[in-house]
């Protein structure tokens, strides 16, 4: 606990710096919120050179904004807030205009989002499902609006809680919770519509239910 205060002391003070114009202030707050920045730009937009570019872009903003920061927020908070807008003004922007590549993988410090995750009892069959299936929510999340992509995001793979998810969207708590409910939902009913196209709906099922291929 002792540690954790002393960090927020840590934080709270290099933002007054940073709200006082001291650039290396920014910098260090900076350093130690690129990698949220960047994991959540990368769910997003689905590409790494992408999330890059929203990047730099989010502390752009951030950096012309900072002295108007309103400490009732976290600067966590706020970081999200900016990140996630940005992205989803860059999606609207985008619309109908792009076209998903399975062949992008999705890496960040924690390794490829969709590589092949495989413990040591997998059968090769069970390896190509486990492939399939992020490959499936790949595509899914292309498929729903930015509103339910981005409840998803920072609930399901984020791990923010209801609160921080109202905080950062604007949303009413029941909103919010609503949402993420209904972007759940949408999320299984396009990835039953992927693998009914597919024809690999059959594998899952049989695998669920103990059967043979």
């Amino acid at each position: 606990m002792a540690k954790d205060a002393s960090a927020e002391q840590q934080s709270k003070a290099l933002l007054l710096k940073a709200k006082q114009g001291d650039m290396a202030a920014f910098e260090e707050l900076i350093l130690k919120h690129e990698k949220i920045v960047y994991n959540v730009a990368l769910r997003m937009m689905n590409h790494s050179e992408d999330a890059k570019d929203i990047s730099q872009e989010v502390f752009i903003k951030a950096y012309r904004s900072i002295a108007n920061f309103d400490e009732r927020s976290t600067f966590s908070t706020w970081i999200y807030r900016i990140t996630v807008n940005t992205c989803i003004d860059e999606m609207r922007k985008r619309k109908g205009k792009q076209n998903l590549s399975l062949d992008n993988e999705l890496e960040d410090e924690e390794g490829t989002w969709k590589q092949e995750v495989a413990d040591g009892g997998d059968t090769p069959e069970e390896s190509l499902i486990r492939k399939e299936e992020k490959n499936e929510i790949t595509m899914a999340l292309e498929a729903i609006s930015e509103d339910y992509k981005t409840v998803f995001i920072l609930r399901d793979v984020r791990g923010l809680s209801y609160e921080e998810i109202s905080e950062i969207t604007g949303l009413a708590l029941g909103t919010v919770k609503s949402r993420i409910s209904r972007a759940r939902n949408h999320l299984k009913e396009e990835i039953f519509k992927i693998r009914e196209r597919s024809g690999t709906d059959s594998r899952h099922k049989g695998r669920k239910e103990g059967e043979n291929p």
